[in-house]
């Protein structure tokens, strides 16, 4: 299939064009040129818009009126990506936030059987806890937190369909298990740890290459006591970075893109069930969340999660630091694909996948395709915009 793009920017890796000639076999891109004069299958009018690689978000915990905890079947992940597919998300993790070993499995198997069946965009599954630390962990139910063990251990790092992300505090966690998770292909990332930095460290020299939403429910960096945020910066770990202008300071944005660089910070959601819907409140193991203003909070005033989308997390990064559009798409998509070592992830070029969003001037989304193929009318992108 040969699909013109006119009147836009597409960002590529060999700079931005204002149009081009894509052919797509098998939802991989064939070739990427300047628009020719043959007759294309399909033309898009950007009508002055950017063409984005897909976004790429390793912390979905929910979309479209679902969360993840509570329902860990394949229709789930359907319904959870296909919410956030209409905000340019065209490959995603869906997260489990601390729950049973039960229920681990369960979502494990879950998002094993939704790899098979085709569901679009989901690429594996990030479990959140509950080896984490009790101190740091926000909207996370004490009573589920516990050790890892053997008997999860083996859980996590049997073969899986997909990528297994864990998040952990490394300082209630054996440096020889951390070994071993990545050994068997788990991506470990510390998160809502209490963790010093040299227990980081320790972890980093294990194979820990993450860090959790940054800043967030983690040791901070003190000019004595670095912290995990310390480790973060004092390592080439890749982090992830909740930009709603409620979870972090504009300032430290600025300051975390200058410290880490596009290339190894991504922008992820952290997104609950209300994303793609009107939903003002929803239950999180059996707590009431209410959305005010676009921030997920608890009745005693703790985050829980975010009702924040990919387009608008790239959209406010951009307005934040000051960054252009082309490179803030890089922490969007490009560097979490190289984060979950996704080789045909992340760019629009031959070779890569054909996944791609649509944002219009104002960044707002405007389509999104998977594999080439368009998941939804430009009416309704319009209306999830608004």
């Amino acid at each position: 299939m040969r699909i013109r793009l006119e009147n836009g920017r597409i960002v590529t890796p060999q700079g931005v064009l204002d149009g081009a000639d894509v052919t797509v076999a098998g939802g991989v891109i064939v070739s990427l040129a300047r628009p020719g004069s043959g007759a294309a299958d399909r033309t898009v009018d950007l009508d002055g818009g950017w063409l984005l690689p897909g976004f790429i978000d390793t912390q979905v915990n929910g979309g479209g009126g679902v969360l993840f905890n509570d329902q860990v079947d394949v229709d789930a992940i359907a319904a959870i990506g296909a919410a956030h597919a209409r905000f340019g998300t065209t490959a995603f993790l869906p997260t489990l936030i601390s729950d049973t070993p039960d229920q681990i499995a369960a979502a494990l198997a879950a998002v094993d059987a939704a790899i098979d069946h085709g569901v679009p965009g989901v690429v594996g599954i990030h479990v959140e806890g509950p080896f984490i630390n009790e101190v740091k962990r926000g909207i996370h139910e004490a009573r589920r937190i516990r050790r890892l063990d053997a008997d999860t251990l083996a859980l996590l790092t049997a073969p899986r369909r997909g990528r297994v992300m864990l998040t952990l505090a490394p300082e209630l966690c054996d440096e020889a298990d951390v070994r071993t998770l990545v050994e068997h292909g788990v991506i470990v990332s510390a998160g809502h740890t209490n963790a010093t930095y040299d227990e980081a460290q320790r972890a980093i020299a294990a194979g820990l290459t993450g860090f959790t939403h940054l800043f967030n429910a983690m040791s901070p960096l003190h000019h004595r006591n670095p912290g995990a945020v310390g480790a973060a910066f004092d390592s080439d770990s890749w982090c992830g970075m909740i930009v709603d202008d409620a979870h972090l300071h504009p300032a430290v944005v600025r300051l975390a893109v200058r410290a880490k660089g596009i290339e190894r910070l991504m922008l992820v959601t952290d997104a609950m069930p209300s994303v793609g819907t009107g939903d003002t409140e929803f239950m999180l193991q059996g707590k009431r969340i209410m959305v005010r203003d676009g921030v997920c909070l608890f009745e005693d005033g703790t985050l829980a999660g975010t009702h924040l989308d990919m387009a608008s997390a790239l959209r406010n990064t951009v307005e934040v630091t000051g960054l252009d559009v082309a490179e803030a798409a890089v922490m969007a998509s490009t560097t979490p694909a190289r984060f979950l070592s996704l080789r045909q992830h992340g760019g629009i070029a031959p070779g890569m996948r054909a996944d791609w969003v649509w944002l219009d001037t104002s960044l707002q989304p405007r389509g999104t395709w998977i594999g080439g193929e368009p998941l939804a009318e430009e009416t309704e992108f319009a209306r999830a915009a608004q």
